[in-house]
């Protein structure tokens, strides 16, 4: 199996790979690893800066020395450190394993310099994710073939090589493959699409009826007795009345059960005997259904309570509806359920490719029956599919990525609306100011948390009650609000910092980013207008790091440091009252900073007592006088003088 792994064809060229690994510890015996090397992969973790400062200082150099002609390309390992939960890799590492911290995560940028440094190319792959593992294998390949295309021009195969390839950025994980998954992990299904009376498929009512207007409408159809008149008057059947599904919720009640164990499934026939009086009346009497359709049987061999129509004349698509006890498929309990039969002519693959459609908004281009998908859209109304296939048939698939983006928008507009007005709901939360009806499976696919608490062994998996203490409707719509659509929302009745609290109780980072965003754009917003906001920004620091608010932390320190002495002339115990990591933080960042205030301290002394020693000087140094002529005696002098100039020039004559 290692040697047929190890043939491989990259760019039309046939080769076989072997490896040779120094293992790192082989000090002695590490140069005959590189004998005859065509390629060397030199690796470093990303989660260790000593083994990238050893590439330049150690493996480099040492690989030029015993192979200078091999070329070396630079592998950056273990990249799903870098989006991981650290604490959670720490506690499941050894024992006296080294912690690895935050800081020592080096960003992509640190090994492309070193790369660009030595002039050699850089990847980053990740064993644990299964990216880039084949990328750096062919590449390597590839600067092989180049590297010989000097030594064996003549080879044809040799001739064009193209040069490695620029990888492709491996994004953090995201929620858009979340709806995937669920459709095929059916957590907390409420619907069972049956196809050709034998093939169960579980879904999930939130997700068709806001992808589909004709799901919309089929499960907003009314099954109890008081539609029956509208409905046959349309062909329709009708099932259990509504007063003895009451009777069985009060036996349900009284004998203390969890479920319903006790029910009959009853269809309505139509009365012969009053047929000519164009009056119809019920008539109830057992069912008798295949064995897709039959209820569970239960220990006391009892069957599960049903209600449903016949939809041949409403719809091309749908058979017939019907609400029954199911069991489901991953607590093998049982449940109401709603059991849909699909059309004779809707084929299951093409099937499960419309309901990926429903659940993520995207089609495979290389889905082969899509003449049977877009006949199943067209029955479904589901006209952007149809779209869809249409683009696909004629090679214009780009234009497929804005019906997605329109599919997105439309479907967020109504997630929002079945949120505000509690349709489809399953789940209820107690809030201390009210109750909200929630959707399961949309939390599930967004919240890693709720995924945890509906799907794992809790008491909250298996009741339609869930009680958030210490939580408000304010702040639990804006967290289902984001869940639903990816975006936050605020209202005037919204505490941020009890948002900022919930969401990091949810282990949602990103709303809690969002959160602190908002704040701090309010506080920046209050400040220009001339409000007071230390009071506030005081009250916020301690609470934003123990919720882990990080970003919001460090704006309060930054304006608490900013603004120190105000801060300390207002609120002087609440400053006192500070940790001590904080009050360090101040005095090692406090503006302006001690020195300089010692240094200004000491120039305005300075300057004040030169000042003063200049006075002083002035004051004692005595004051010059001045000889001049008297005023009496220059007109009298002055005839003699000028005589004498009159005489010494006539003389000089």
């Amino acid at each position: 199996q290692v040697l047929e792994r190890s043939r491989d064809v990259v760019d039309d060229v046939s080769v076989s790979l072997r490896l040779w690994d120094t293992f790192g510890d082989h000090h002695k015996d590490r140069r005959f690893a590189y004998g005859r090397s065509d390629v060397v992969v030199l690796c470093f973790s990303i989660a260790n800066p000593n083994s990238l400062h050893h590439v330049k200082t150690m493996w480099y150099p040492e690989i030029k020395h015993f192979c200078p002609r091999a070329p070396v390309i630079l592998v950056g390992c273990q990249l799903d450190l870098r989006y991981a939960d650290l604490e959670a890799v720490n506690r499941a590492r050894r024992p006296l394993a080294r912690p690895i911290k935050p800081n020592e995560i080096l960003p992509p940028e640190k090994g492309r310099e070193v790369a660009k440094e030595l002039g050699i190319p850089y990847y980053e792959t990740s064993v644990v994710a299964q990216f880039g593992i084949k990328d750096v294998f062919d590449n390597a390949i590839r600067a092989a073939l180049i590297s010989r295309r000097h030594l064996q021009f003549w080879k044809s195969h040799l001739r064009n090589p193209p040069p490695p390839i620029i990888i492709v950025p491996d994004p953090p994980s995201n929620n858009e493959e979340r709806p995937a998954h669920l459709l095929e992990d059916p957590l907390c299904a409420d619907v069972i699409l049956v196809l050709q009376e034998k093939i169960k498929i579980y879904a999930h009512k939130i997700y068709l009826s806001t992808s589909s207007s004709k799901f919309y409408d089929l499960f907003l159809m009314d099954l109890s007795e008081e539609d029956q008149q509208s409905a046959m008057g349309h062909g329709f059947g009708v099932a259990v009345t509504a007063a003895a599904e009451r009777m069985l919720h009060q036996e349900e009640r009284h004998h203390g059960r969890e479920f319903l164990l006790r029910a009959a499934s009853f269809d309505i026939c139509e009365s012969t005997e009053e047929a000519g009086s164009g009056q119809r009346k019920p008539c109830l009497r057992a069912s008798t259904s295949d064995g897709i359709l039959r209820g569970n049987r239960y220990d006391n061999g009892e069957r599960g309570l049903r209600r449903g129509r016949d939809l041949s004349s409403w719809s091309r698509a749908f058979t017939s509806i019907q609400e029954e006890m199911a069991e489901d498929p991953l607590t093998y309990k049982s449940k109401l359920m709603v059991v849909v039969k699909m059309d004779a002519s809707i084929q299951p693959g093409p099937f499960r490719a419309v309901l990926k459609y429903l659940y993520t908004g995207e089609l495979d281009e290389n889905e082969r029956d899509l003449m049977h998908i877009a006949h199943i859209a067209e029955l479904l109304e589901v006209f952007d599919l149809r779209m869809m296939v249409a683009n696909i048939l004629n090679n214009e698939a780009f234009m497929n990525q804005e019906i997605t983006k329109a599919f997105h928008v439309r479907r967020t507009n109504r997630v929002k609306e079945c949120l505000a007005k509690g349709t489809f709901s399953d789940v209820t939360f107690v809030l201390d100011d009210g109750a909200i009806s929630a959707h399961k499976p949309l939390l599930i696919s967004s919240c890693d948390w709720m995924a945890a608490m509906f799907g794992g062994p809790f008491v909250e998996s298996s009741t339609n009650e869930v009680a958030l203490p210490y939580t408000s409707k304010s702040c639990m719509r804006a967290v289902l609000e984001y869940l639903y659509t990816g975006q936050f929302s605020s209202s005037p009745d919204l505490d941020d910092m009890k948002l900022i609290i919930l969401a990091n109780r949810l282990c949602l980072p990103h709303l809690v980013a969002l959160t602190e965003q908002y704040t701090v754009t309010g506080l920046m917003e209050a400040a220009q207008m001339m409000v007071d906001i230390d009071g506030d920004v005081l009250v916020f620091l301690e609470l934003a790091q123990f919720h882990c608010a990080y970003q919001l932390a460090d704006w309060c320190l930054h304006h608490i440091c900013t603004n120190y002495n105000n801060v300390c002339r207002k609120f002087p115990r609440d400053m006192k009252a500070m940790s001590g990591e904080n009050q360090e933080y101040f005095e090692k960042h406090r503006w302006p900073p001690v020195w300089y205030l010692k240094e200004e301290d000491h120039y305005q002394r300075a300057k004040k007592e030169r000042e003063k020693e200049d006075y002083l000087h002035l004051k004692r140094q005595p004051k010059r006088r001045w000889l001049f002529w008297n005023a009496s005696s220059s007109p009298s002098s002055s005839p003699s003088s000028s005589a004498a100039t009159a005489s010494s020039s006539s003389s000089s004559s």
